[in-house]
């Protein structure tokens, strides 16, 4: 599997990952032509060489004609001008996802709705070119799965149409929910909204590299020089076996001779501390006894806490404990409205296309109580609808 994994050293933003695609040999006539086919007339790619720190990186100039380069606009509009261009229907899906997503980040941050909430920063012309380009760049450098360590995001504030706001920006931190990110020492914007937008929704999760046979890095230089941080998103693109692992322990046990009211308690207690799951299989044991085999899914870092309940909550004298390998779709949880109301949908994300959707159980569960309906008539009007 080919994989692009990006490693932001100063942060992230949309022009630095366009020139971290075209440091690490994205052709530019390619990726001109993928830009052209948005139908922004006048818009020019501005690429050259600059220095950050002691290493050479690759610059990203968006040049577009006229004064309204960062008016507000909607995401009807953004949508609008994507379903007009030429660009392929899987880059203009990925593209709108984003869009999308960053439109939802503004309405929560603002209190307001999807359809009223103004994208500022995103919605201007050279962000469309930005989120094109990205999706269109990785694309055509054969990249299957997108990876991203955890994000550097910066601290101090901004001045911005809203007035002073801290940073990093609420947006940003809103797409961000559920993913690991560090703060930076330095003062200033380290990661934008459409770095965040961009990179949550390509890859959806932010962890250590994996196993990867390197063939291509690029180093793509954002617009601040001053720091003692390299203002530089770094990428590396190459092969992987097969799909990232993540890193896991097994922990398991057999056990019969235990009240099986119990288990409801034990499960709930696993959980709460950190399991990432918990599951439990009818077995034989010895003197083909009728017992059942529990095994617990956990990090490294939680191996002590699990090992005790599992000690005190169960009646088995002893446990086993393996290291593995598991493979996980990237995932995000956006909210549907139905005729019911809003449901919870968990999304599974393969190299950014989604292969799966999931709503949440209680949330349908609750809302086919109120209405007096089958609670699959809830589920699928979930799985129908779109955020």
């Amino acid at each position: 599997m080919r994989i692009a994994y990006f490693d932001p050293i100063g942060g992230a933003a949309g022009d630095m990952i366009l020139a971290a695609l075209l440091d690490a040999g994205l052709p530019a006539a390619a990726l001109r032509r993928e830009i052209a086919k948005i139908g922004i007339r006048g818009a020019k790619l501005t690429i050259r060489k600059e220095q950050r720190g002691v290493i050479q990186a690759t610059r990203v100039d968006v040049k577009l004609p006229g004064s309204s380069r960062q008016k507000p606009v909607g995401l009807k509009d953004v949508v609008r001008v994507l379903e007009k261009s030429k660009l392929s229907d899987e880059i203009r899906g990925k593209a709108k996802s984003i869009f999308r997503r960053l439109a939802q980040a503004e309405a929560a941050v603002h209190g307001t709705t999807v359809g009223r909430v103004h994208l500022h920063e995103a919605g201007a012309r050279d962000a469309l070119i930005d989120v094109v380009g990205a999706v269109a760049g990785l694309s055509l450098l054969g990249v299957e799965r997108v990876l991203c360590a955890p994000l550097n995001l910066g601290t101090g504030t901004v001045d911005s149409q809203h007035g002073t706001l801290p940073l990093p920006a609420p947006a940003t931190v809103e797409l961000l929910k559920g993913h690991e990110v560090w703060f930076a020492d330095e003062l200033g914007e380290h990661t934008t909204p459409t770095g965040a937008a961009i990179l949550s929704t390509l890859c959806g999760s932010f962890g250590p590299p994996p196993l990867l046979k390197i063939e291509q890095v690029g180093y793509g230089a954002g617009t601040r020089d001053d720091g003692v941080v390299p203002n530089l998103l770094r990428v590396f693109v190459g092969e992987v076996a097969g799909p990232p692992g993540e890193k896991v322990w097994i922990l398991e046990t057999g056990i019969d001779d235990m009240n099986p009211e119990h288990y409801t308690h034990l499960f709930d207690r696993l959980q709460k501390a950190g399991a990432l799951e918990v599951s439990a299989t009818p077995t034989y044991m010895k003197k083909n006894r009728p017992g059942t085999l529990l095994r617990v899914v956990t990090h490294g870092d939680r191996i002590s806490q699990l090992e005790e309940i599992l000690l005190r909550e169960t009646t088995t004298f002893g446990l086993r404990r393996h290291a593995a390998e598991r493979t996980c779709l990237d995932r995000r949880t956006e909210r549907v409205k139905t005729r019911y109301g809003t449901v919870r949908v968990k999304v599974g994300l393969l190299g950014g296309d989604v292969v799966t959707r999931s709503p949440e159980f209680e949330d349908c569960r609750k809302l086919a109580d109120r209405a007096g309906v089958p609670l699959k008539r809830v589920y699928e009007a979930a799985l129908r609808s779109q955020s």
